[in-house]
């Protein structure tokens, strides 16, 4: 198995946003599915993942051992080249709530390229401004977008 070497997550203070760039050895299709489908996300994000369908309007959740189950809602889509989620994830808070909150809530949105041998993907989560502790929630999720999109790549490079 091939792992790439990438940046780490940016925060933007200014803009409430964290980003990360990656590159996956692996070919577009198959990073899609591992970020659209059930069963693949919960191989590198979190521990479960239920989702009704990978459509606009359609509503899931999202589990993490020690943090609890986070719903989640697909706002945007264009496969294979993009899916927006929103979920209600306030770590600073510590507590979920069993809808999403359009008014408290982020956005992460993910953004892929084919790319010769593989795919450029790239998070970028908004919205930290409408959490209970913005700084605090946005270096936590920093933190989680290093460790997740990791996860991610050694998934799915590793052929799975």
């Amino acid at each position: 198995m091939t792992m790439t070497a990438n940046q780490a997550s940016v925060v933007d203070a200014g803009e409430f946003t964290v980003r990360r760039t990656i590159t996956i050895a692996a070919p577009i299709e198959k990073v899609w599915a591992a970020i659209t489908e059930a069963e693949h996300i919960a191989r590198w994000f979190g521990q479960t993942a239920v989702l009704d369908e990978v459509a606009v309007g359609a509503r899931g959740v999202f589990s993490f051992e020690g943090y609890g189950a986070f719903p989640v809602l697909i706002e945007e889509l264009d496969p294979p080249r993009m899916i927006a989620y929103r979920w209600s994830n306030d770590d600073a808070r510590g507590t979920q709530s069993a809808e999403v909150d359009p008014d408290h809530s982020t956005v992460f949105r993910f953004t892929l390229e084919a790319l010769d041998g593989g795919t450029q993907l790239t998070v970028v989560e908004t919205g930290f401004d409408t959490t209970s502790d913005p700084a605090f929630n946005m270096e936590s999720h920093r933190q989680g977008w290093d460790s997740e999109l990791d996860e991610l790549a050694a998934y799915v490079e590793g052929g799975s």
